[in-house]
């Protein structure tokens, strides 16, 4: 297989493969999360099809570490829209998990005309929990990795393991390799600094109030035993987005692109091409 080409434009740091429409992929928001952690695996089988962009967010993986000075969402909505107008890039596709699911419509609703189809697996802001708590399981041991007496590699497994159904998948060396990423001082300040705008303008963050504008076509991806975003919250944004459908993963939790790498890919492509 021949490696990808990747670059920095804009601050953005990028994989890049393929030809055809733009597919641009959107990882999620963990410690040591990058774009080729969440989708590297993806990217060749996309890129048979399509023009297929795997990008590091601000803040996350070789990219800038910038303070977020907006909601995290609109930050890196507005920073992505910089890094397209750098690629010449006029009208893009994405697929979000998590953090990027939030990434990709928050980009949707303020640049309707740069946004194609929405793939959005479990997508942050955009899901309203019915049944489950809030904060979810998830989402307390990610609050915990930094919290004092500071990160560990324990910690960081604990976390990595409410993201999977099947705990195998949570690797020593998977380990290793984020918490190298996810224990250097510059990524726990850009931690530090997108919570902090979380908090600072929660409203910003509730993409469900502002889900009915979106006018895209949404598939929604859900495991159905997602422990960071539980399916009941894909309830409220299937009722409110216009042109939207559920495709929901039995065994599977928040990592659908990989514990269901065969079937995502054909789904995620055939939804993205269909006429």
């Amino acid at each position: 297989m021949t490696p990808p080409t990747q670059d920095t434009r804009a601050g953005i740091h990028y994989y890049e493969d393929g030809s055809g429409e733009t597919v641009v992929m959107l990882h999620g928001g963990g410690p040591g999360a990058s774009g080729w952690s969440n989708f590297g695996r993806n990217l060749p089988v996309f890129a048979r099809r399509y023009r297929t962009i795997v990008v590091d967010q601000p803040g996350f993986g070789a990219s800038d570490k910038p303070k977020i000075t907006s909601q995290y969402f609109t930050f890196s909505a507005d920073a992505l829209l910089k890094f397209l107008d750098e690629l010449g890039i006029e009208k893009a596709h994405f697929v979000g998990n998590s953090l990027g699911g939030g990434t990709a419509v928050r980009f949707a609703l303020r640049y309707p005309d740069r946004a194609g189809r929405l793939v959005l697996m479990a997508p942050g802001g955009l899901g309203l929990n019915v049944f489950a708590p809030d904060p979810t399981e998830g989402i307390k041991k990610l609050y915990r990795f930094a919290a004092p007496p500071g990160p560990s590699k324990e910690k960081l497994a604990d976390f990595l393991r409410t993201l999977v159904y099947d705990p195998s998948l949570v690797t020593n060396e998977l380990v290793d390799e984020r918490y190298v990423v996810a224990s250097d001082p510059e990524s726990l300040r850009a931690m530090a600094s997108m919570g902090a705008s979380f908090a600072a303008d929660p409203e910003e963050g509730m993409l469900w109030r502002e889900a009915h504008r979106l006018r895209q076509r949404v598939l929604l991806v859900w495991g159905r035993e997602d422990r960071v975003n539980p399916l009941d919250g894909a309830l409220t944004a299937l009722k409110l987005i216009p042109r939207a459908q559920l495709h929901v993963f039995g065994r599977c939790g928040h990592w659908a692109q990989l514990e269901k790498f065969a079937e995502f890919n054909r789904i995620a492509m055939d939804f993205i091409g269909s006429e």
